[in-house]
């Protein structure tokens, strides 16, 4: 087994980081885009009569709403943010450079945008599984998470 592969532990350290930067990022965004369709932080709850139906479901919808739009808007960022940056000539994130650790295809080269979109976009999979598809860069030999077995994608120690 080659000491090269990046483990679980390294990998969710830099994950830790990188999730600070995309929600910093992810505020930037996600809060002009609120405010310009009506939904704020305390967006008029205390006027909010709570014994009218109508108003009881017009806030249930507004909350869904903006937890869709959410999800969106958090999905794409991360998506691009971990895509371009691991597509980069720095083959790897903010959190992966501090740990000295990079992505790679299968042959030690750099990832094109393709190979590192399809590589994020499959980590949608492993989050429905419960995590279990980043657990598993903790038992494959060489210590892939399943969204790097699909893409045919390696982390590994500079």
């Amino acid at each position: 087994m080659n000491d090269n592969y990046a483990g679980f532990w390294l990998r969710l350290v830099a994950l830790i980081i990188d999730a600070i930067i995309i929600g910093i990022i992810q505020s930037f965004v996600a809060i002009p885009i609120f405010a310009a369709i009506g939904i704020t932080a305390v967006g008029g709850m205390e006027n909010l009569d709570m014994s009218d139906a109508d108003n009881v479901v017009g806030l249930v919808g507004a909350i869904v709403a903006a937890a869709g739009v959410y999800w969106v808007i958090a999905t794409t960022v991360q998506l691009l943010y971990f895509s371009f940056m691991e597509s980069s000539n720095l083959q790897g994130t903010v959190g992966k450079m501090a740990l000295g650790l990079k992505v790679t295809d299968m042959q030690g080269g750099k990832l094109d945008l393709g190979k590192a979109f399809l590589r994020n976009l499959c980590k949608l999979i492993s989050n429905i599984t419960m995590l279990i598809g980043y657990i598993m860069a903790g038992f494959t030999e060489k210590k892939q998470a399943l969204h790097d077995m699909i893409a045919g994608t390696l982390v590994v120690k500079k």
